[in-house]
């Protein structure tokens, strides 16, 4: 899936969100863009359950890496707002969940777009999630854009 849509709530942002995990596949990446408080949380709320995750899904800011396995896929979830240093992924073991056989989702993926666009998963998606004001305090545009690993 791919394209321009629209949310005007929150529930729209979750249920786009579980209508693509619907369709996610094993060693995927989702690279999660925009400003604080535009909803990349909630979409991955919405992400998860759409895997069929059945814990709570919270941001995982302060740890990093939060992992869901109760879903038909398993979920790495990052956050990655809080990262000083690009190798600091490397202590995680990106590279371990990266070519993983779960679908990674990753907040604030542009302070590692080093590591997103040389990344290992031969497709990915881009998820840029942007507030529009003047359309309302909830509304929400959000472009997906599948691109292919090098």
């Amino acid at each position: 899936m791919t394209g321009c849509f629209e949310s005007r709530s929150p529930e729209e942002t979750y249920s786009l969100g579980k209508k693509l995990a619907q369709a996610a596949e094993p060693g995927e990446l989702y690279a999660l863009m925009g400003d604080l408080g535009s909803g990349k949380t909630v979409f991955t709320k919405g992400f998860a359950a759409g895997i069929g995750v059945r814990e709570e899904v919270v941001s995982p800011t302060f740890t990093i890496l939060q992992i869901y396995e109760s879903g038909r896929l398993p979920l790495y979830h990052f956050d990655v707002y809080r990262i000083g240093d690009i190798g600091e992924m490397e202590e995680i073991g990106w590279d371990d969940y990266a070519y993983g056989e779960g679908v990674c989702l990753v907040e604030w993926a542009e302070n590692i777009e080093e590591l997103i666009f040389e990344l290992p998963p031969e497709k990915f998606t881009l998820v840029t999630i942007q507030k529009d004001l003047e359309m309302g305090l909830d509304f929400r545009r959000i472009l997906l854009e599948k691109r292919e690993g090098t």
